[in-house]
């Protein structure tokens, strides 16, 4: 699990609901839970406990300890500073294949909506099933699109290669932030919303990553070794896994299309006051009387 971005966008709607500007993963913006906990409640059952790692930022220890206070360390990855969610993605390729050399992994970030959680869990078990078919590609989890989102990453999508029990198809480009002018064409061809819910083989994400940012991974092993991650990761530049690792190798990539849970990533207060709204969810914040300004983030 995903757990050590900053979340700097939405930190004026932070500091209005919890008093402080940490980093949305942490603060309950839809519900009583916070996000963190509402994605670990997502996926119970569908990985065991045990099996279940989160990678997350020193900075934020005052938060992710409370968080995770039923969480054994040894499944706890704290990084000395954000990297952005390439180095994320390294570094736990490198914790799971200590462990296991033969893992299938699944990355899901701890800041995201759904309306429907079944729905969900249905999609990411056809993309399970489909990185286990597939050893060598990388299936994503894709959202039905309903407007020309130019925030998200978009999956244009080719042809299937299985339909059961959930279409499984090929990749024929990823686009990241594309232009309004691009993201209404994506959304006149039917092109999906990257979740950025990933699946695949340990060694297939490792493939990538060393093939698009060569340098990553042999400076992180090399520091896990001499115990010298704060020098590394002072020296290296921040990777964005979406635009920097998957855009560059469609090829490599698969897709299940996700078309009925409402996904919506809470990139900004104005994206999350529609979702409330289009979802008709009142919490209590913003019952107390929460006042809510369009230019705030």
């Amino acid at each position: 699990m995903l757990a050590g971005g900053d979340g700097a966008r939405l930190q004026s709607l932070t500091l209005k609901i919890a008093g402080d500007s940490r980093p949305k993963q942490f603060c309950s913006i839809v519900g009583r839970e916070s996000l963190l906990a509402q994605t670990r409640a997502r996926i119970e059952s569908l990985i065991h406990v045990d099996r279940e790692l989160f990678v997350v930022t020193r900075a934020h220890e005052s938060y992710y300890r409370e968080e995770l206070r039923d969480v054994d360390d040894s499944r706890i990855i704290s990084q000395p500073l954000n990297r952005g969610t390439g180095v994320a993605v390294a570094i736990a390729l490198l914790h799971i294949l200590q462990r296991d050399a033969d893992a299938v992994v699944m990355f899901v970030p701890c800041d995201h909506y759904y309306s429907d959680s079944e729905a969900c869990g249905r999609a990411i078990r056809a993309a399970i099933s489909g990185a286990e078919q597939y050893p060598d590609s990388i299936v994503l989890v894709g959202a039905k699109a309903h407007y020309p989102e130019v925030e998200y990453g978009w999956i244009e999508l080719g042809s299937a290669i299985s339909h059961v029990p959930i279409p499984l198809l090929q990749v024929n480009r990823f686009w990241e932030k594309p232009s309004l002018l691009q993201a209404q064409t994506l959304l006149q061809r039917g092109c999906l919303w990257n979740t950025f819910v990933t699946v695949g083989h340990a060694r297939a994400f490792l493939d990538l990553v060393c093939s698009q940012v060569p340098n990553v991974v042999p400076s992180l092993a090399k520091a896990m070794a001499e115990n010298e991650l704060d020098v590394a990761y002072r020296l290296m530049p921040a990777v964005d896994f979406s635009r920097e690792v998957l855009a560059p190798q469609p090829h490599r990539l698969l897709a299940v299309p996700d078309t009925t849970s409402g996904w919506a990533d809470l990139g900004s207060p104005t994206r999350v006051m529609d979702i409330l709204t289009r979802n008709k969810i009142q919490p209590a914040w913003l019952r107390d009387g929460f006042c809510f300004s369009k230019a705030a983030g």
